[in-house]
């Protein structure tokens, strides 16, 4: 897996390629969204876009990240998941509860 994470107008970005299927992976993803959230961010785009394949712990780790930010009144974006990711999100109906959009555009300015 590889990870970046970029600040822009009040609105984190992680850009996730790669496979999330760890644990030990996660707690990068976990600790840059605390960073964020003590830096006041609100909204959370998380580019997955490039995300080859997902487990239960990379879903687990993504709804700890949703969590975390709509604990403090945020929300999280899913930006463009692949076909097969996609597919998972529809089969564990996680898709009614992440916010899924096609580029970075279309989240709502804070």
């Amino acid at each position: 897996m590889t990870f970046t994470t970029e600040l822009r107008h009040n609105q984190v970005i992680f850009r996730i390629q790669g496979d999330l299927i760890s644990e030990k992976e996660g707690a990068t993803v976990i600790q840059a969204a605390e960073s964020a959230l003590q830096q006041q961010v609100r909204h959370c785009l998380i580019d997955i876009s490039g995300l080859r394949y997902i487990n239960s712990s990379g879903i687990g780790i993504l709804i700890t990240v949703l969590t975390k930010f709509r604990n403090r009144g945020g929300d999280v974006y899913l930006i463009n998941p692949s076909e097969s990711v996609q597919k998972l999100l529809i089969i564990t109906k996680l898709n009614s509860i992440f916010n899924i959009i096609r580029n970075e555009n279309e989240v709502p300015q804070p």
